[in-house]
């Protein structure tokens, strides 16, 4: 089990213009949740799993405090658990490693910045550590199923209808004890329909039979992958955010499928975010744009499988076609004109901006497609190398992780 865990600098500092965006990261001097998350495990019976904490930061300048603020967390509030942290001196140490054997060219596939850079060290130290599978799990979270574990092993790495599951993609519980969005449809959103798109989605996969089927979304707080399927795909570095979702695209263009399971959930309690409306479109719309184009520029290499915008309906899937400028375009003027109607000329500017953006930097400089392609051949080549028992043995021992 994974967990990486965010944290900024302390609150009378703030956040410097430098410092690494996440959307909650904790504040040095605050308590935050990740302990929170630890004592919940008492709850689950399965406890045969081996527990890493990915200690994140936002800015170089405390990478030290982080990790020894996670670790102090971690002596005190998982005890029922093998627990070990893993953060920026252990992979320093690893990157010597790869130097040592002639492989620093693999170092930065191994990076603690940025969503998809952590999600990929989500997969990486699991494998380090020899193990078959790796469930992902976020630190704002709450464990209340008992039978969690169980559950999350039950069906991965085992066949169905002939083919392997090598990714099952949980869901969330909302504080509200639903797993549907509950939040207010705004005018402006008649073109942005994100929200009610995701809850039809919801419906659709979550809510019904079977058990297991294949979803067009997960969530990377609640996810379990196989090794065989990542040592092969990684997570894709480019896109900005919705990495959870950007990989469940890479892995079905290389011909895996990702099932959802709708008995594996765990409650989910965010601190609410601070980012502005527009600042949260902004960001969709760089992530929808880069995977409409990673769609677009497929083509027919041997062993891999086309995937339509279609195959991901209803979300992502309405936002990675050819309406996409046309959404982008009304919603961010409606919602200028909610703004404008506040008196808030910036954030009438920005939504305009919004557009601007959307066809100018949100644009990849290269096919998506094909820096895919030298990713995944990169990232195989390093997670081959450390399939070797005696070669993960000694990059243990020098990362200081027995």
């Amino acid at each position: 089990m994974v967990i990486p865990s965010y944290w900024g600098r302390k609150n009378e500092e703030g956040r410097k213009e430098s410092d690494t965006i996440y959307d909650h990261p904790t504040p040095l001097d605050e308590e935050g949740t990740l302990g929170r998350l630890l004592e919940s495990i008492a709850l689950i019976k399965n406890k045969e799993f081996r527990l890493v904490i990915l200690g994140v930061a936002t800015a170089p300048d405390i990478q030290e405090e982080v990790e020894s603020k996670i670790s102090a967390i971690i002596k005190n509030r998982a005890k029922d658990v093998d627990a070990v942290l893993f953060s920026y001196s252990h992979l320093t140490a690893v990157h010597q490693f790869l130097s040592q054997n002639k492989m620093g060219e693999m170092a930065p596939l191994l990076q603690l910045d940025r969503y998809s850079n952590v999600r990929n060290l989500c997969t990486f130290v699991p494998h380090l550590l020899g193990s078959d599978v790796a469930v992902l799990i976020d630190d704002d979270e709450i464990f209340e199923d008992p039978d969690f574990m169980d559950k999350a092993l039950e069906f991965i790495g085992k066949e169905k209808h002939g083919d392997r599951i090598l990714a099952i993609a949980g869901y969330y519980i909302n504080p509200d004890g639903d797993f549907l969005l509950n939040r207010e449809i705004l005018p402006w959103m008649t073109y942005w329909n994100k929200i009610d798109c995701m809850n039809r989605a919801f419906k659709e996969i979550i809510a019904e039979e079977p058990r297991l089927k294949i979803t067009p979304f997960a969530f990377g707080g609640n996810l379990v992958l196989h090794k065989d399927l990542f040592t092969h795909i990684p997570f894709d570095p480019s896109v900005p955010r919705g990495e959870d979702m950007d990989f469940l695209i890479n892995a079905r263009m290389f011909g895996f499928k990702t099932y959802l399971d709708n008995q594996l959930s765990i409650k989910h309690i965010a601190p609410p975010k601070t980012s502005p409306i527009w600042e949260q479109v902004r960001e969709d719309i760089f992530r929808f744009v880069f995977e409409k184009k990673k769609l677009e520029g497929q083509e027919g290499y041997p062993g891999l499988h086309p995937l339509h915008a279609s195959e991901l309906d209803p979300y992502p899937g309405e936002f990675l076609k050819d309406d996409l400028e046309e959404k982008i375009f009304r919603s961010n003027q409606m919602l200028a004109m909610d703004y404008t109607g506040d008196g808030d000329i910036k954030g009438a500017t920005e939504c305009m901006q919004n557009i601007y953006l959307a066809s100018t930097q949100a644009i990849p400089d290269e096919n998506p497609y094909y820096k895919l392609l030298r990713l995944q051949a990169d990232w195989e080549k390093l997670m081959d190398f450390f399939s070797s028992k005696k070669v993960a043995s000694e990059a243990i021992d020098l990362a200081g992780m027995k």
